[in-house]
This record gives C-alpha cells, structure tokens and sequence, in this order.
C-alpha cells in the first residue's frame, strides 16, 4: 500500500520580507520540478506594508517617508488581495503547493486555520458567502484575525496567510487593511493573555497537514536548505 505523502512544515524564525520572498521563489521552483513535497513555511517579518495586484492607492493614506519613520517598509507584491500588514508576533504562513482549484485552496487555508484557533479557545471562521473582499478568518464575523492572499504560477501557490497571534494591532490603524473599515483583533486580544505564538506555530502545521489529508512531517530549516541546493544543482546541470 502507497504510503501518505507528505507536507514538510519548516519553523524559520524572523526573516526580513525580501528573504521571505526569495525563499518561497526557491521552494515553488523546487516543488515544480518535484524535487520536494509539499512545504509549509511558517514564520515571522520584520515590519512591512505589503500591496496585492488590488491595492488601490488610499489604502495607505500616508506619503512612505511617514511610514518609514514608523519604521514600516512597504512592497509590492504579486499576490491577490490588497494592502495588509506583516509584524513581528504576527504568525506568517507560506503554503508551497500544488493545486488545481486555487478557491479551494484559499478555502482550504480558512478551515486550517480555524481549526488551530478552535484549539486555543477561540471560535472563528471564513466569510465565504460575502465575497473576495471578506478572505480571511473572522471572530464573530465581525474581527478580522487571519488575512488571505495567493498566487498561483503552473499549480505551485505561493504567499499565503497572515494570523495575529501577539502582534501590535497599532500598524493596521495607519491603512485600510485588506481594503475594509475593519477592525483587526488577535489571539492574544481575543484570550485576555499574552502570547501564544509557539503553540500557533505548532498547530497551524497539524491543522493545515490535516486540511490537505497529508502526513506531516518536520523539516529544519538546514535541511530545506541542503534540499534546494541539492535542486538548484540538479536544474543547472539539466538546462
């Protein structure tokens, strides 16, 4: 009998947004070529302002050096959806993986995520009856606690989500988050009690392996390093 396939989840700390950025390049290129399974990157960014293809210019109402001040990079990005934001105690998910129906995919990121949130005593859930603009995680259908964006390039996904787990709520007062007059709120808002991000970490990894019906399994961040060397290697002496 042909055994479960995988997810490797991989815990990579703090990394600056361009890191992020280029290291899901190298996932997708490796996944693409199958040289890897399915990869869940979780994490944490410095602070930034990212800008899907729907942003529109009001959405961060302030000129850049006033963020900038603040200490807040802003970037474009490829990425469905509109603006949002990206902190520190923020729990940042990169699903690389292959998919053949990409509303299912961000449904399915909905259902995971509402799942490991169910685990730490709160009850949420996506909006999916009111539309594109509502992708996310709501409590009470009313506080947006997890934000949704995806690109898809020949049935890889990159981009993911974002979920407040302990982060300063303040940075999302400054735009318009996702494009709404919405109020954000976080794990750690919603419990009455600080943190909170190890076990999020933990088990966003179960609740999406198990989202996917795949067999989860850990991979450091050394590992997944020596995995795409190992692919940049193979596509360089194949091209």
């Amino acid at each position: 009998m042909a055994s479960t396939p995988e997810l490797w989840a991989v815990q990579l700390g703090r990394l600056p947004y361009s890191e992020g950025l280029a290291l899901q390049e190298r996932v997708r290129s490796a996944r693409g070529t199958g040289a890897i399974p399915d990869t869940l990157l979780l994490l944490e960014h410095d602070p930034v302002y990212t800008r899907g293809r729907r942003t529109d210019p009001s959405e961060l109402p302030f000129p850049e050096a006033w963020y900038a001040e603040r200490g807040i990079a802003i970037v474009d990005v490829r990425r469905g959806g509109r603006a949002t934001y990206h902190g520190p105690g923020q729990l940042t998910g990169y699903p690389i993986v292959h998919t053949t129906d990409v509303l299912e995919h961000v449904r399915g990121m909905e259902r995971a995520i509402s799942s490991a949130l169910a685990q730490e005593g709160v009850t949420a859930a996506g909006r999916p009856q009111d539309g594109p603009d509502f992708t996310g995680v709501w409590v009470d259908g009313e506080r947006k606690i997890a934000s949704i964006g995806v690109h898809v390039r020949q049935g890889i996904t990159t981009h993911g989500f974002a979920i407040n787990v302990e982060n300063d709520l303040t940075p999302f007062e400054w735009i318009v988050p996702c494009g709404l007059q919405v109020r954000m709120t976080s794990l750690e808002v919603e419990r009455g009690r600080p943190g909170g991000m190890a076990c999020m970490r933990r088990r966003m990894a179960h609740a999406y392996a198990v989202e996917r019906g795949l067999r989860l399994r850990l991979v450091t961040p050394e590992a997944l390093e020596r995995s795409l060397a190992a692919a940049d290697v193979a596509h360089t002496v194949g091209a």
